[in-house]
């Protein structure tokens, strides 16, 4: 199964979208605007790292007795500030005990302090804020124009491969699928003839603006031989949907060193000399005639391409200048090469 089909499901869609959604997330939350903990108080600690948080204190209290600095310190822990330096004071470890009795001293006298928290005065300066907030600016709209692109590209290119109107009708590509699955393959053993390594069928239908089917050829043994499929190559007039007036199918063998191409047109592009001359510069013309069998060979490989079912478009073009349907089995046999 390649992309495109695995694109046409629904299911494929929404899980796809889900990652992309969770990536770009998970890129916003980590790097773009990652959670950060600023001025937390010491109170949020765990006790362990309470304790030393206090005995720091302690010890700057001593050195620089700033009795404004070491209250709030103390004030900083919250209603466990009491039971921490109780701790400390009966096992003072290696700090002096009288400069814990000393601290302790003071912050049980002094008053409840208020006003700004020393955190909030050591806060980067507005150079600094200046420069973090750009840059934040700039990743948020990097990651907005991301998103923005991811949403372009699922709403431009996948949402119309399964997108259905109000009646509940499938898409174009949607139906193409169906009408391939619906259609029965030649049983080329039960007609007596060898059967080929590999047999598919692929169906375009009006609508299907971004048709290009492309399949893997591989040897029972699951050797990889080469790669055939089938695309739009000419259109007529203007607006949407496409009104395809031609298409190319292809051939490419890993033993060779060219991809073989032929092209199946309208009827009214195969009569028509300038568009005639300018297709058969892509590969040999070809009139699509339901039944009609197309060849192409290689090296080691053989494709018969067989239209099994093919409708025009009606409107204000030419008549039969588009297609409206069509239905291809394409068939590849590897090539017997006599011995020299």
């Amino acid at each position: 199964m390649n992309i495109r089909e695995l694109l046409r499901k629904p299911s494929f869609l929404v899980a796809f979208s889900a990652l992309i959604g969770l990536a770009l997330g998970l890129l916003f939350a980590y790097q773009i605007s990652p959670v950060q903990w600023v001025d937390a108080s010491p109170g949020l600690l765990h006790e362990y790292y309470q304790e030393d948080y206090l005995r720091m204190a302690i010890d700057s209290f001593q050195r620089n007795g700033d009795s404004t600095l070491a209250i709030r310190r103390y004030q900083d822990l919250g209603a466990n500030g009491p039971v921490i330096i109780s701790r400390i004071m009966s096992n003072p470890g290696t700090q002096d005990p009288l400069a814990i009795a000393l601290f302790a001293e003071l912050v049980r006298a002094a008053p409840a302090l208020t006003g700004e928290s020393p955190a909030a005065a050591e806060t980067p300066t507005a150079g600094a804020a200046g420069s973090s907030s750009l840059t934040k600016t700039l990743l948020i709209g990097i990651g907005i124009l991301v998103v923005a692109m991811v949403g372009y590209a699922i709403i431009r290119y996948l949402l119309p491969l399964f997108r259905s109107s109000g009646q509940g009708d499938m898409s174009p590509a949607h139906q193409a699928l169906e009408l391939s699955r619906q259609t029965e393959m030649t049983d080329y053993a039960a007609m007596g003839e060898e059967p080929p390594v590999a047999q598919f069928m692929t169906t375009y239908v009006l609508g299907d603006d971004l048709f290009d089917d492309s399949f893997s050829i591989d040897a029972p043994s699951g050797e990889f031989m080469g790669e055939c499929g089938v695309g739009i190559s000419e259109t007529i007039g203007v607006g949407e949907p496409k009104k395809v007036s031609a298409f190319e199918v292809w051939l490419f063998d890993k033993n060779d060193i060219q991809t073989v191409t032929k092209v199946l047109m309208s009827a009214r592009a195969f009569s028509d000399p300038a568009t005639y001359q300018r297709l058969e510069n892509k590969g040999e013309p070809f009139l699509v005639e339901r039944g009609k069998q197309i060849v192409l060979e290689t090296m080691a490989l053989q494709l018969v391409a067989t239209v099994t079912d093919v409708d025009y478009g009606q409107g204000a073009l030419p008549e039969n200048s588009f297609f409206d349907r069509l239905t291809l089995e394409i068939a590849v046999w590897p090539k017997i090469v006599a011995p020299e």
